[in-house]
């Protein structure tokens, strides 16, 4: 459970509800703020501001909150529906009356055009990386041309009925593309094991390996986004 700050005393109750639900919500579901960013499409510093009540998230952050933390997403917008109305209304009374309607204006000018462009980044992300949303380009994985490490998959199944591969026994590493080292070599094995194709067993999370993830999760019934989390490993753990 992560130490939150203490949010603003400025802040009105029905923005301090929904900051506070975001931020049980990040809890539960055991992400990183940089991690929390390649599942949303926001960035890191975003996320901080948000989750630090200095910022007030946009809907479809809020959105993408719900469907990572589990929660009803219908719920959780009505909270942002109200929470957005106590924001304009504070940030209005605190503005001078000359030129109020200008700085309006330009606000709202502002607010959907960062909309419009995080909406187009989403969009791209889809459609150049399988559906997955990031913040920004997801790394590449380390090239196949330098020194590459090979490993053996020595599945079997222990007394935990569960199945291993001799590489790791972690059960909720979070992997995702781009990342190296014996935790990817084991999921490739076990999902080589379960039927799927993941390339080569490298220890390299590549697009080979991501379209198996995504294919097991598909199968299992799990949240298609192509990172292996704790529900990922049980599936493939069995």
């Amino acid at each position: 459970m992560s130490r939150w700050k203490e949010l603003p005393a400025e802040l009105s109750p029905q923005v301090r509800q929904l900051v506070v639900r975001l931020r049980r919500l990040k809890d539960h579901s055991g992400l990183s703020v940089r991690q929390l960013a390649a599942k949303t499409g926001y960035s890191a510093k975003s996320w901080e501001r948000y989750l630090g009540g200095r910022s007030l998230p946009p809907r479809e952050a809020v959105e993408a909150m719900a469907r990572i933390g589990g929660d009803d997403p219908t719920r959780l917008l009505a909270l942002h529906e109200v929470a957005a109305e106590a924001w304009a209304a504070r940030r209005s009374t605190s503005e001078q009356p000359q030129g109020r309607s200008v700085r309006i204006a330009f606000m709202a000018g502002a607010v959907a055009l960062v909309v419009a462009i995080s909406t187009s980044v989403v969009l791209i992300a889809r459609l150049t990386d399988g559906g997955e949303d990031r913040a920004s380009a997801p790394p590449r994985p380390p090239s196949a041309s330098g020194s590459k490490r090979t490993y053996e998959c020595r599945v079997e199944r222990s007394g935990d009925g569960r199945w291993y591969a001799g590489n790791s026994r972690t059960q909720d590493a979070i992997l995702a593309y781009g990342q190296a080292g014996p935790e990817v070599a084991e999921a490739q094995c076990l999902l080589r094991r379960a039927g799927f194709r993941p390339g080569e067993i490298d220890g390299i999370y590549g697009p080979l390996t991501q379209g198996a993830v995504k294919r097991i999760q598909e199968r299992e019934g799990l949240v298609v986004d192509g990172i292996i989390g704790p529900h990922t490993w049980k599936a493939l753990r069995g």
